[in-house]
């Protein structure tokens, strides 16, 4: 089977890879098998300094990495770079913090001591999506590695050229062969490879739908892991808002990535005093915004990844307007001049008076759109917040940041945010709930996620 790279914003392609099979994966899983005896056996902090050297390597071929991430699913180019820093840092966070997250801790029993250890557990297969290609490796792997275990990663087939490139850093970094190993396979090769005697434990961000296929198949293997499965993020705009504050973040959290992200602000719950002025506002700010050429540090919003999306996307808007939405701005594909002509291109788009039966709110929305869901009160902006399948993040817009913590306690997500877009920081917990996952990543909770909560228990002879 043949993987072609695709540049999104000309579609032409960058490059072609073979799958390998799924007895040369098989075989790939025994070697990081076989590698993690090693790497477990060093000092957290010998690891540490390997950690800190990829840090390094990063930032030193930062321009590559981006440009990668840029030709081959269209992220623009400052995001990209942005990203390529973002995972050197979360490197240099677990260098600095893996001594003291994974030390003993000491517990008093009726014993003459307790402990409790944090063992590794072996390989962790990364199952990975292409909107993020190196930020989300490196949220599951830089944890992962960090308490001792082995990494192998089977990412997007969208973005082959990023999944090589991140093992080619970590080599570069002097991570020994097969600690983090790439392997480009189909589907079914995924299955055998977590039924696999080989792997430890599975990390998958994605669909709910691989989500559940991952579930099940780690489930009736015994196997721990861990679903990051998106979202339909709320961002409540509250009556005493700071609403030109909330507008401009409210551009950013929904077109960050061309709107293609799980953290994306993607629900506009606006209380009905102040609606008419963030609307105006929030269209206005949209309309300025500069779609095209995502290698021009000048743009804002570049192709989407792939012909799928842009049909889903513009799936889900007809169907709104179909049911009664309205139109503010945008709401059709981008029409570019040569060579942007045919990529997947959509403009920036607000939705008024949507609707519950709306795909738009229904489904996880990929790509620049904003539906804004105007509502009498507070009470009334929380329980439609809470009305989602969904709950990886939210954000919350006042002027009383006190009241706007006791209104973020009330929402189902794995992370609230007051007056910020939602974002991930490698020193908090990063997940959800509900239907957008299963467990956490980053912080000392994602570093413990992957390995074996060991309880070592002495008494007098």
């Amino acid at each position: 089977m043949l993987v072609r790279s695709l540049n999104p914003a000309t579609l032409k392609t960058n490059v072609k890879f073979k799958t390998i099979s799924s007895a040369a994966a098989l075989r790939q899983a025994q070697k990081c098998r076989e590698a993690f005896e090693y790497w477990r056996t060093l000092d957290v902090n010998e690891r540490a300094t390997r950690i800190r050297r990829l840090a390094t390597v990063l930032r030193n071929k930062k321009e590559d990495y981006a440009r990668t991430m840029t030709i081959e699913m269209g992220k623009p180019i400052k995001q990209a770079l942005a990203e390529v820093e973002k995972c050197a840092w979360t490197a240099e966070v677990y260098a600095d913090n893996a001594a003291r997250w994974l030390r003993d801790e000491r517990v008093e029993a009726d014993g003459k001591r307790h402990s409790v250890t944090f063992e590794p557990l072996g390989v962790i297969l990364g199952i990975m999506p292409w909107n993020f290609p190196f930020w989300q490796v490196f949220r599951f792997a830089i944890p992962a590695l960090t308490a001792g275990n082995a990494c192998m990663l089977r990412h997007s087939n969208v973005v082959p050229m990023c999944s090589l490139a991140i093992e080619d850093a970590f080599r570069q970094a002097g991570f020994a062969d097969h600690i983090f190993k790439s392997v480009i396979t189909d589907h079914d090769t995924v299955e055998e490879l977590i039924a696999s005697q080989h792997i430890a434990g599975v990390s998958l961000t994605g669909s709910v739908a691989a989500g559940a296929r991952v579930g099940a198949l780690a489930g009736a293997n015994i196997k721990p892991f861990v679903l990051e499965l998106g979202g339909s993020d709320p961002f409540i705009v509250l009556e005493d808002a700071n609403v030109t504050l909330a507008c401009k973040n409210a551009m950013t959290g929904r077109t960050i990535n061309s709107g293609q992200s799980c953290i994306a602000a993607k629900r506009f719950i606006v209380v009905r005093d102040v609606a008419d002025e963030f609307t105006e506002k929030l269209v206005r700010y949209t309309e300025n915004l500069n779609v095209g050429n995502p290698m021009d540090e000048s743009t804002d919003v570049g192709p989407l990844a792939n012909a799928e999306q842009l049909e889903k996307l513009d799936k889900q808007v007809k169907d709104a307007v179909r049911k009664g939405a309205r139109v503010l701005t945008g709401g059709r594909r981008a029409g570019l001049l040569k060579p942007f002509n045919k990529g997947y291109f959509y403009k920036p788009t607000v939705l008024a008076n949507v609707k519950p039966n709306m795909l738009v709110l229904r489904e996880e929305v990929f790509g620049p759109v904003s539906p804004i869901i105007v509502v009498k009160d507070e009470e009334e902006a929380i329980r439609v917040a809470n009305e989602s399948e969904f709950g990886l993040g939210a954000s919350v817009w006042t002027r009383d940041a006190e009241h706007g913590e006791e209104v973020a306690r009330r929402l189902q997500a794995g992370c609230v945010f007051v007056n910020s877009i939602v974002k991930s920081d490698p020193r908090m917990p990063f997940g959800g709930v509900k239907r957008s996952g299963v467990g956490r990543e980053l912080s000392h909770y994602g570093l413990k996620s992957f390995v074996n909560i060991k309880g070592v228990n002495v008494y007098e002879a």
